[in-house]
Order: structure tokens, then sequence, then C-alpha cells
């Protein structure tokens, strides 16, 4: 699923079909998932080999948002869902990078502990890091 949020214009899914769209990915053999979504870690993170967390400083996450509008703005990314063109970030998702490592990350961190302590977690915090992590 290339996009389990979002729907055409914009459209936020339904949360009971972003959950049915999820599981059934993750109980695929085989599966990456780029994103968050904390209240359905429960089912991604037993099933999971390796957690990379993308940890970099907010304003290096706000330059990369800025560099992404600059360069896609108006048009569909690859790795969104169609219909849904590259616009002007507004201010609750600006927000929610801003107050990142004080509200997502201990979220992030206790669902880790409670779901899967085992789980081999990789935290990049340089866009350096995570190129030569692909590479």
């Amino acid at each position: 699923a290339r996009d389990m949020r979002w729907l055409p214009g914009w459209t936020v899914r339904a949360r009971a079909e972003q959950r049915a769209l999820h599981d059934s990915f993750v109980a695929q053999n085989r599966w990456v998932i780029d994103g968050t979504n904390v209240g359905f870690m429960d089912t991604r993170l037993p099933r999971s080999d390796l957690l990379i967390w993308m940890r970099v400083p907010r304003l290096v996450a706000l330059g990369g948002i800025a560099k992404r509008v600059a360069t896609t703005y108006g048009r569909v990314r690859p790795d969104m869902a169609d219909g849904c063109p590259e616009g002007l970030p507004d201010w609750e998702f600006l927000n929610w990078i801003w107050t990142f490592e004080r509200k997502q990350a201990p979220r992030i961190i206790a669902a880790v502990d409670r779901l899967a302590p085992e789980l081999p977690v990789v935290v990049v915090r340089r866009r350096h890091d995570a190129n030569r992590l692909v590479a």
C-alpha cells in the first residue's frame, strides 16, 4: 500500500480502514513502512526485524520540508496517494515536527519497550548517515 492514511484530495481515510490496510500489509512476510502512527505499532513492532528511526533535529526536519515543497510543490510525489499534490505545510504538521521530541518520541520509546523490547533500533540523526545506510 503506497499510502494508508490519505485518499485523493488530502482526505483522511477512516481509521478502521487505515487499520485494516496496515494490518493486512504487516501480515506479509516482507515489508517496509515509512511513517510513525504510534497507534498501529501494536501489530507492526512485534512483526518487525529492525526499526530505523530517522530522528533528525527539528530544524533539519523543517529544512527537509522546505526543500520538499520547493522541489515538488503542486505535484504528487511518488510516495504519496494519488490526488494529493504537495502544498504548503499547515500549522498542525509544523507543530507536530516542532514538538516531536517532547510529545511523540516518548510514545515511540514506550511502544518499543512494551511491544518489542528485543527489536534492534538504529537511530539516524543526520541525513548523511541515512544516505550511507541506504548505500
